[in-house]
């Protein structure tokens, strides 16, 4: 058993209250490790559903940010697909990754919808998309749209007219004014009150088991996951998870459930938001009470809910209708207006949290992770020239030749490391790995061999244990898709106080081996030749979006695609470089190539340029200049507009003194390095934000290689790579 770790699995609407509640109120969180696992950063409000369908909202306005909820919360974060739990052995199996080991676990993880029976045998259901996980649901009903656009005139029935079906009927019918809709429905359904506002909307209500005609969105109630359902947990007819009164698992106390995939066992209630979003403070004080060695306390849910229904009259005005057991009152404008409030309240009081620094103030100061951690260029120079090794900053590669071999192959070695840039140890140890290993592939070394230096938080041995297992998992998944090894490393405690959550404790440093084969040159920076085409293999940008997100204002989605970008390895770039090369026998084919890390693009840049015009002074010929094209510079999604809006690094500051590279000598010689900037306006506010992305620090950053024309055409042609400049004499 993993001491000290409460794993929430699932991000539905009572962890997200009962972290907004730890957020604000920090003194009451449980102490130790807490880890919240789900597959989205974001998590859906239910009650706005239906207006996210409709077209009244959009997916940003009923999205919850979990990262910015953990990151207040001081709650680890791991995005993944949970499928299985073994109660027994303490830990939670996830897809693509090591399981999760827990001392107390938390399930809030929604429903799907329910699919069996013979109702929806005869209904053709398993032709149907079902309304619930959300998310492809919503996916699927946007290439519905497309068809829609092209005057598809198929209808589409919704299967099921419960509250739930009709509404989405509705919602539907906001969507596309003209198109066919059906409505599948027992007898009885659906609610004589809502048929009216069926038939005027011109959804045509059929009796269930009627042959489809075209597609189908399933809305026929819900159950728990089939993983859930199968744990080994005492189950209803509906695999939802059966509770005591204390939201305790019967026979389980260390497991507790609710939401959607539970039942109290002696008070249920059906699955509805309205419980769920009351159920979240007892469970809080519930785990709160066990983390104090407290006993917990029973809660006994209210018998009856108030659900507020929505809908829109062919008139084009909105409505409503209001359910309280059998009372039904509406519909009218008011009750519309009554729940448009009470859910935009619901989504404002997560706007509500403490901002960052406040946070920070009881835990560290406001600094960026990962490579933007890395120390100056100024006083790193500097320092080597005190210590007497100042020829080391003057060796710019990215990786150090050590060794040839008998055979003729050349061993190269470079280390690399940072404080733990996210909270998810796996992802924290695979990032990092990818990043060191990145020295080595812009060497065009494949690695063979790794070694690792990891610093764990000053916690139990059990939850060390833990936080390096995955540490060590995440740097294999890394190095065996490659063909490499972690052969050793060293391990050490720190002996700073730990920082909430305690993964961001985590220091880990690679030391990555590589070996370029018999008969090929490792790569340099500094050959860059007049003429040559500068090629960069993917966007830039993640500094700011990370700094942005410590700030809590980076849009989910941004962050998402980032760290999406950074987690997929280069190597296949590396391989299909070296394949290249031996196309092209008896030509150089990659004059010179370097990664974009921690001085940014310029600074790299200036790298390159300094050691190539060094050699060619060396060698009698004229020195290079670079043009860049500014506006062919790509940059992550939303990169631009928060450099735009005065986010930045904390090591940006430190490498805008590179910026002198862009300016004409005192003699009347042009820059060093030009911007192009073609469409861009001088001065303007993109320009600006274009001068912040070229020193924006990057981790897992992109290659960058200088070749011929004729060879970045076919790079053009078949990879991933974006053209940004060219070299010319000075």
């Amino acid at each position: 058993m993993t001491a000290d770790h409460l794993v929430l699995a699932g991000g539905g609407h009572s962890h997200a209250l009962m972290l907004r509640r730890w957020a604000m109120r920090p003194q009451l969180r449980p102490a130790g490790l807490i880890t919240l696992i789900n597959r989205h950063s974001t998590t859906l409000y239910s009650g706005m559903v239906p207006g996210l369908i409709a077209g009244h909202y959009r997916h940003s306005e009923i999205a919850i940010d979990l990262r910015r909820l953990t990151d207040r919360a001081g709650v680890a974060l791991i995005i993944a697909e949970i499928t299985a739990v073994e109660a027994h052995h303490n830990r939670l199996l996830l897809a693509k990754r090591p399981p999760i080991h827990f001392q107390r676990i938390s399930f809030d993880v929604g429903a799907e919808t329910f699919n069996k029976g013979p109702y929806l045998e005869r209904s053709q259901a398993a032709l149907a998309m079902p309304i619930k996980p959300l998310e492809p649901a919503l996916a699927w009903l946007e290439q519905q749209d497309s068809q829609v656009l092209l005057n598809d005139s198929t209808p589409l029935t919704v299967i099921g007219a419960g509250l739930a079906g009709v509404e989405v009927a509705l919602a539907l019918r906001q969507r596309w004014p003209k198109r066919p809709l059906n409505l599948q429905a027992h007898h009885g359904q659906p609610r004589p009150a809502l048929k009216q506002a069926l038939s005027k909307a011109a959804i045509v209500v059929v009796p269930s088991g009627t042959p489809l005609s075209g597609p189908a969105l399933l809305c026929t109630g819900s159950q728990a996951p089939a993983w859930l359902a199968t744990s080994g947990f005492p189950v209803d007819p509906f695999g939802r998870v059966r509770t005591t009164k204390t939201l305790q698992v019967i026979n389980h106390p260390h497991c507790f459930a609710v939401g959607d995939c539970a039942v109290i066992d002696k008070a249920q209630r059906p699955a509805a938001g309205v419980w769920a979003v009351q159920a979240a403070k007892p469970l809080a004080q519930n785990l709160e009470r066990l983390s104090r060695r407290q006993p917990t306390r029973p809660w006994q849910p209210q018998q009856l809910a108030l659900q507020i229904l929505g809908g829109q009259l062919t008139s084009g005005r909105f409505t409503a209708w209001a359910f309280w057991g059998n009372l039904i009152i509406g519909p009218h404008p008011w009750l519309w207006y009554w729940k448009e409030a009470i859910d935009r309240r619901f989504m404002g009081s997560f706007n509500e949290l403490p901002s960052m620094s406040g946070v920070l103030k009881r835990q560290e100061s406001m600094a960026c992770r990962g490579c933007a951690a890395k120390l100056a260029e100024k006083p790193l120079n500097d320092a080597l020239k005190q210590a007497g090794l100042g020829a080391l900053g003057q060796q710019p590669e990215d990786a150090a030749l050590i060794a040839s071999t008998s055979s003729g192959d050349s061993l190269l070695q470079s280390v690399d490391g940072f404080p733990a840039l996210i909270s998810d140890p796996w992802l924290n140890g695979r990032l990092t790995t990818l990043h060191a290993c990145s020295d080595l592939w812009a060497s065009g070394a494949h690695v063979i061999s790794a070694q690792a230096v990891i610093t764990l938080p000053k916690v139990s041995s059990e939850l060390q244990q833990e936080l390096l297992v995955q540490t060590l998992k995440g740097i294999q998944s890394t190095l065996e898709p490659q063909g490499a090894k972690l052969i050793g490393g060293h391990t050490l405690e720190a002996r700073s106080i730990p920082p909430q959550p305690i993964n961001l404790g985590i220091q880990l440093t690679l030391s990555v081996n590589g070996k370029v084969a018999s008969g090929r040159v490792p790569w340099s920076k500094g050959k860059l030749q007049s003429g040559d085409v500068l090629l960069l293999s993917r966007p830039i940008g993640s500094g700011v979006i990370f700094a942005a997100a410590m700030a809590g204002e980076a849009h989910p989605e941004d962050l998402d695609a980032a760290l999406a970008q950074m987690t997929i390895s280069q190597h296949n770039l590396l391989t299909a470089l070296r394949s290249l090369e031996e196309r092209h026998k008896g030509m150089q084919t990659i004059h010179a190539c370097t990664d974009i890390t921690g001085f940014g693009l310029l600074g790299h840049l200036g790298e390159m340029l300094s050691a190539s015009n060094h050699q060619r002074h060396r060698a009698g010929l004229q020195p290079l200049r670079l043009i860049l094209e500014a506006a062919a510079i790509p940059s992550l999604q939303g990169a631009l507009l928060l450099l735009k809006a005065g986010y930045s690094s904390t090591l940006a500051p430190a490498n805008r003194r590179n910026w002198h590279l862009l300016n004409p000598s005192i003699n009347g010689e042009p820059a060093p390095i030009e911007i192009a900037l073609n469409d861009v306006t001088p001065g303007s506010e993109h320009h600006q934000a274009l001068l912040e992305l070229m020193v924006d620090p990057q981790t897992c950053g992109p290659l960058l290689l200088a070749c011929s024309t004729k060879i970045a055409s076919e790079l053009l042609r078949d990879g991933p790579w974006q053209r940004i400049g060219q070299v010319q004499p000075m």
